[in-house]
């Protein structure tokens, strides 16, 4: 098909364009309102997905004060969303962190922030394809009732196969544009949040009657964040928490596409944090309740199924008929998740292209569908390649890329808050609520996002951290490799880059005072 080349030549100019303004790249304007943002900023982060994959995972690490550390992990998304807010306000971008970061701190640290944001959405596409992928065998299985069936997903080859299919059409249906996304979402999160509810309530029932003998009175004590044992488990469940948050800032990437695009996308987020929040909270307290945290029987923190709660608690907490209904909800949370996932990172790709931090060719467009249609098929055949790598060489995939995609959203979070704080530093004293909005709640954010970063890295050096599995014949964690390596790999490819595209990064494209290069439709 057809692809739309927007991107602008070095030099050229367009005047009577305000400075901070940006360059159109040929997206399609209007495609998304407020409430349509929200719901792929709430797909984005898959509710359902994130507590089946760290529900058990959290308790694990922090017991019964998981309800605490999930708070504990929304104070510094909060606050950082703050900063994507007042950035977007002035710089409504879908180059969000990288665009912000260049202008604030320049081409090379822009760069990687850039980086760090595409990696760990090739992370959260690969877990949300295997979650689907086991999720869609259970469910073949339960409605079957042929355990046989189930067990194909045991298989490596049947796995892999099935999971390449769903990234497939997962990037079909991203590739034909916001519209369509939009449209398949407002079902599937509708979905998820019913089931969830439907669960809380349930959950609740079971823990009223004594249903199970692990499970739990409720306590206030629950919310009490210091109460965790030590800072290890602490960072640990704060990294697991945080990913659980991650993804709202999706409703900023379309920017572009947004009515409004200066301030429906940062209203959107807020409004996608305040119900994730909600959800979690619920969740995790009602099957505390019914089941508790520990690591026998039903408990969260039973490690043979801490890494799939849901799996093990469908038929207990629902029943064999309305269980199926959360697995659906599960299968559901990871597909509706997987297609919206692909919005960050191919318009951040674009983005970087259009400001020559890439190769020409990912900044086309096509003409039809107004999506980065060369960035999506990109990200999702790195996907692919990065799932069947990890699952051919980790028999926890799962669990360590869970672990290490926390660093990335750290790492680039981080940098995006205190980009903030520098890029809107001359304007700081003028009020107090420039104060605190452009300057303190970003810098304390990115402040508690790098302490984890460093503290999750130290930890990480440790074998046993995460699924305790580790490379052959060297005596550092999974964890650590992923993580450190992929920033590592991020570095190489950005000298490669540079030899290639040095106006870019001998800043002459994009700065502070670059006025914007607009493409009209």
């Amino acid at each position: 098909m057809t692809q739309l080349d927007v991107r602008p030549q070095v030099g050229d100019t367009v005047s009577g364009v305000a400075e901070g303004d940006v360059r159109g790249k040929g997206l399609g304007k209007g495609s998304v309102g407020l409430v349509g943002s929200a719901v792929i900023g709430i797909s984005t982060v898959a509710p359902v997905y994130c507590l089946t994959s760290t529900l058990g995972s959290t308790a694990g690490e922090v017991g019964v004060q998981m309800p605490a550390v999930f708070l504990a992990g929304f104070l510094p998304m909060l606050l950082v969303a703050f900063a994507y807010r007042e950035l977007n306000k002035a710089v409504p971008d879908c180059g969000t962190s990288f665009t912000w970061t260049v202008k604030a701190f320049g081409p090379r640290i822009g760069w990687m922030c850039g980086w760090g944001l595409v990696i760990a959405t090739i992370i959260v596409l690969s877990n949300l394809a295997g979650v689907a992928t086991s999720y869609f065998w259970l469910l073949a299985g339960e409605i079957t009732g042929n355990p046989s069936i189930a067990a194909l997903d045991d298989n490596k080859l049947v796995h892999i196969t099935t999971c390449l299919t769903l990234i497939a059409v997962a990037t079909a249906i991203s590739y034909r544009g916001m519209t369509a996304t939009k449209g398949v979402q407002y079902t599937l999160v509708g979905l998820q949040l019913v089931v969830l509810a439907i669960f809380v309530a349930m959950a609740l029932q079971k823990a009223s009657a004594g249903t199970f003998d692990t499970g739990l009175d409720f306590s206030w004590q629950w919310m009490n964040p210091f109460a965790v044992e030590s800072m290890a488990a602490f960072t640990a469940g704060l990294s697991l928490s945080i990913f659980m948050y991650w993804g709202w800032d999706t409703c900023l990437t379309a920017n572009e596409e947004t009515i409004g695009s200066a301030k429906t996308p940062g209203r959107a987020s807020l409004i996608a944090m305040v119900v994730l929040v909600g959800s979690y909270l619920a969740t995790g307290i009602a099957a505390q309740m019914a089941v508790g945290a520990g690591g026998e029987g039903l408990g969260l923190g039973n490690e043979e199924t801490s890494g799939n709660v849901f799996a093990a608690l469908a038929g207990p907490v629902m029943g064999p008929v309305l269980g199926i209904l959360l697995f659906v909800a599960v299968l559901a949370s990871a597909a509706a998740s997987l297609q919206t996932t692909f919005i960050p990172v191919a318009r951040t790709v674009l983005a970087m292209s259009t400001y020559e931090a890439l190769p020409a060719s990912y900044a086309k467009v096509h003409p039809k569908f107004k999506t980065p249609g060369r960035a999506t098929v990109m990200a999702g055949l790195a996907t692919g390649a990065f799932y069947t790598v990890m699952t051919l060489v980790s028999e926890n995939v799962l669990t360590d890329t869970i672990f290490a995609l926390g660093l990335m959203i750290c790492f680039y979070y981080a940098l995006t808050a205190f980009a903030c704080a520098w890029y809107f530093r001359k304007e700081l004293g003028r009020s107090a609520r420039d104060l605190f909005f452009k300057g303190v709640f970003p810098v304390l954010g990115g402040v508690l996002l790098a302490a984890v970063f460093f503290k999750t890295l130290y930890d990480a050096w440790d074998p046993s951290y995460g699924s305790g599995s580790h490379i052959p014949g060297l005596d550092v964690g999974n964890v650590f490799v992923i993580g450190v390596g992929l920033l590592a790999l991020g570095l190489v490819i950005m000298f490669v880059t540079e030899r290639r595209s040095p106006a870019f990064f001998r800043g002459e494209v994009l700065t502070t005072s670059t006025p914007a290069l607009v493409v009209e439709d």
